[in-house]
């Protein structure tokens, strides 16, 4: 692995257009963004991205931009959410010649779940057959993988180097964290970032961290600096702005939040609705909260 990716990793949204089409052209300016805040990296093509919305093409041009972006400036980690191990291991295949730190896979996210040993046999196949390292995104709930078989596919696939765990539950996470001390840990518990970093964990990649980067980063570099009295006051607002936030249309949602920042307005893929009404107000007051809205934008 060229570089091991830790702090805060914004999963960026996909800037689509109203009729759905990928603005290849807006990617840079929410690059920019998210480096501006202090990021020490990002991932595209994740959940938060909608990437389980793109085609093959669409993915490896996404991935292109987000990299020629960058531009060696912060490290880019490439999100896959497919169905089947040949479909992951293609879009592996697609990037591995661009400057991406690593792979950011879910596991199979259909209704049926593969037993455990097909399911280190589908990680084995990825890392085997695209040499790339892989980080393990742990969120499909018919398909969450505990931590003992989470270590035991990165201990028996030395090309599986992390996980991003997420789906909220914190003491599963503390769990992992001391079954698997030397791998990268990254957690994805939106609302509980603050104990997530106080139990070690080695960064971030979530979508609280889209919506507020620059807040984000200040909370990673208060419990760096021990200031938890800090740390604890930025806790409280980002989890105002999380409770905003989450719900099934969390893309669209995150969207706004970066809308309201100034970022291009853009807009999610269908069927999913855009923000409503009182989502809006709610991240609006939230962001208010975190004193993240222009001038322009606090007084509307």
């Amino acid at each position: 692995m060229k570089t091991r990716p830790t702090g805060v990793i914004p999963p960026m949204t996909t800037p689509f257009t109203s009729s759905g089409e990928i603005d290849f052209k807006l990617i840079a300016p929410q690059v920019d963004w998210l480096i501006g805040a202090g990021s020490h990296g990002m991932a595209a093509g994740g959940s938060t991205g909608e990437g389980h919305t793109l085609d093959h093409e669409e993915y490896r041009d996404l991935i292109a931009a987000t990299v020629e972006a960058a531009s060696g400036r912060a490290p880019v980690i490439a999100g896959i959410i497919v169905d089947s191990t040949r479909d992951a291991i293609r879009r592996g295949k697609l990037v591995r010649d661009m400057d991406v730190a690593a792979l950011q896979v879910t596991p199979v996210h259909y209704l049926f779940k593969p037993d455990e040993q097909s399911m280190v046999d589908h990680f084995r196949r990825m890392a085997d057959e695209t040499g790339m390292p892989i980080i393990i995104y742990n969120v499909v709930p018919w398909s969450y993988l505990s931590p003992a078989l989470l270590t035991r596919i990165m201990t028996e696939v030395p090309l599986v180097v992390g996980v991003k765990q997420s789906a909220g539950d914190l003491k599963l996470f503390a769990d992992l964290m001391m079954m698997a001390p030397d791998k990268l840990i990254y957690s994805a518990v939106d609302a509980l970032m603050y104990p997530s970093y106080a139990l070690g964990a080695h960064g971030s990649i979530a979508a609280i961290l889209t919506a507020a980067p620059h807040a984000s980063v200040e909370l990673w570099n208060a419990v760096k600096a021990g200031n938890h009295a800090q740390a604890l006051e930025l806790h409280k607002k980002l989890l105002t702005l999380w409770n905003a936030l989450i719900a099934d249309n969390l893309p669209a949602c995150t969207r706004y939040s970066q809308i309201l920042q100034g970022m291009p307005k853009t807009f999610s893929r269908a069927p999913m609705p855009e923000a409503s009404p009182a989502q809006q107000a709610a991240i609006r007051s939230a962001l208010a909260g975190l004193g993240a809205l222009g001038a322009r934008e606090a007084a509307e």
